[in-house]
């Protein structure tokens, strides 16, 4: 049974006189019944055009799909030259991403076309109550995964040894999918740390299942990425190559106190990698320092790294195990340099040397030669500022205690701590070692003239250490 519906449509009809604009009614075919096997799927109400049923309604999201990777799904699969009958589930709408009790349903009960392509059932479920009553029944979609990954993005998003990237197996080992953390509550952490608080910060007002649910939300999958829209790569919500705190994806959460907050209960930095790997508006600036351009620059916050942070977080690497066999790694550990278990792939363990970690994210730039290169700029590096770090903090342990957390005033003293606390953070060693270097240097600096205070201090562009003075 073909069922029609009413479509409104506005036609604008200019005339040699004047502009004039008219309402015409338009009877359009709606959907047809779908097949009882089906058990309520809809899919295409036109197939060759790839036209959801759900797209007759909802023209301005049909319209963000069809420029997804989902709405080419099938075909992509048949060019790929391994198409086979075990990879339709995730190619066709069906029980996988929706939590469905019947596991035969849609194109795996049918086999009809109409189902081809990851549709929008695939994720909102059986629309065909909905289109029959469309106020008693809100086919809703999930942004979580569940503890046992069995519904959402989970169910297609997943590892194959030989074809395809774990996407949700890295993730849920990665701080974005940990549950029950003290941040996913505490009120000054949850807008980046608990899904549904950072949607809402994002200006998100899209509708879901756990929208108005009091369990916390990991940052889950469809938290950064659009499940409609690609304006851009990867279906990201923000961009990942645009050197802006405020726009790129990744800087949006990574840049809280980057500087230093006088008012504040606690004056030490947090996450303020974005601000450091772009070297803007970061750290303290002790008096007449002088910003070089020439010397102190982020080579992994220029032109040269067009993914910025995404280049070495978000990296999918290709590894052959001790059998021959190539497994993939998504990047979804968001782990710049990881440990490897015994097949060589990365994991979550944080149990291993310098030596034994993979620093194959710093090589496809071309910046670095090789691993082995990478690895010895990133232990230079360190070793360089955690010696800085150290002259400071001596030199800070004899300034009088009056000077730190003072109320009326931002001394030199709590300035100085806070890059000693910029340099502590291992990270600096990566997103930006010039630039904190040199605030250290310059911090130390204003310390002994500052406060009369001598020691095993490294002067500011001296490039090493003096003896005790």
């Amino acid at each position: 049974m073909r069922h029609p519906r009413v479509r409104l449509v506005w036609l604008v009809m200019v005339t040699a006189a004047a502009g004039c604009t008219d309402t015409v009614f338009e009877r359009i075919p709606d959907f047809e019944d779908p097949p009882n096997a089906a058990m309520g799927f809809l899919g295409y109400t036109d197939s060759e055009a790839d036209q959801p049923v759900c797209g007759n309604c909802h023209v301005g999201k049909y319209a963000e799909w069809r420029g997804t990777a989902h709405a080419d799904a099938w075909d992509d699969l048949q060019a790929s030259g391994a198409a086979a009958e075990s990879c339709e589930g995730c190619h066709t709408v069906g029980e996988n991403g929706n939590p469905v009790e019947v596991t035969d349903v849609a194109w795996t009960a049918t086999g009809d076309p109409r189902y081809h392509d990851v549709q929008c059932e695939s994720c909102h479920g059986p629309g065909l109550d909905h289109v029959t009553n469309p106020d008693a029944t809100q086919p809703l979609a999930r942004l979580d995964v569940g503890d046992t990954l069995q519904f959402g993005c989970g169910e297609c998003h997943r590892g194959d040894a030989e074809a395809h990237h774990p996407f949700i197996e890295d993730w849920t080992l990665s701080a974005h999918g940990k549950r029950g953390t003290s941040m996913q509550t505490r009120e000054s952490c949850v807008a980046c740390h608990e899904g549904r608080a950072a949607l809402e910060v994002w200006g998100v007002d899209a509708e879901y299942v756990e929208k108005d649910e009091a369990e916390p939300l990991p940052v889950t999958c469809g938290v950064c990425h659009d499940p409609h829209d690609a304006t851009n790569p990867g279906q990201l919500r923000f961009p990942v190559g645009v050197a802006d705190v405020d726009r790129n994806l990744c800087m949006r959460c990574h840049q809280k106190r980057a500087v230093p907050d006088p008012g504040g209960s606690s004056r030490g930095p947090h996450s303020p990698q974005g601000p450091l790997l772009l070297g803007e508006d970061v750290g303290w600036t002790p008096p007449n320092f002088a910003y070089d351009d020439t010397r102190i620059v982020s080579t992994h916050g220029t032109e040269r790294n067009p993914r910025l942070c995404a280049t070495c977080h978000v990296t999918a690497i290709d590894f052959t195990d001790a059998n021959g066999v190539t497994i993939s790694a998504s990047g979804h550990l968001f782990k710049a340099i990881p440990c490897l278990d015994e097949d060589g792939l990365p994991t979550a363990s944080e149990a291993c040397t310098l030596g034994e970690r993979s620093f194959a994210s710093c090589t496809p730039s071309g910046c670095h030669g090789d691993q082995n290169a990478a690895r010895s700029a990133y232990i230079s590096s360190t070793d360089e500022i955690a010696g800085l770090v150290a002259d400071l903090d001596a030199l800070l342990d004899q300034v009088p205690a009056d000077q730190f957390a003072n109320d009326t005033i931002f001394t030199i003293a709590e300035g100085a701590e806070f890059n000693a606390g910029l340099g502590d953070i291992t990270s600096s060693a990566i997103h930006n070692p010039f630039l904190t270097e040199a605030l250290l240097r310059a911090s130390i600096q204003a310390v002994m003239d500052e406060y009369g205070v001598a020691g095993r201090a490294a002067v500011a562009g001296s490039g090493g250490k003096e003896a005790d003075r």
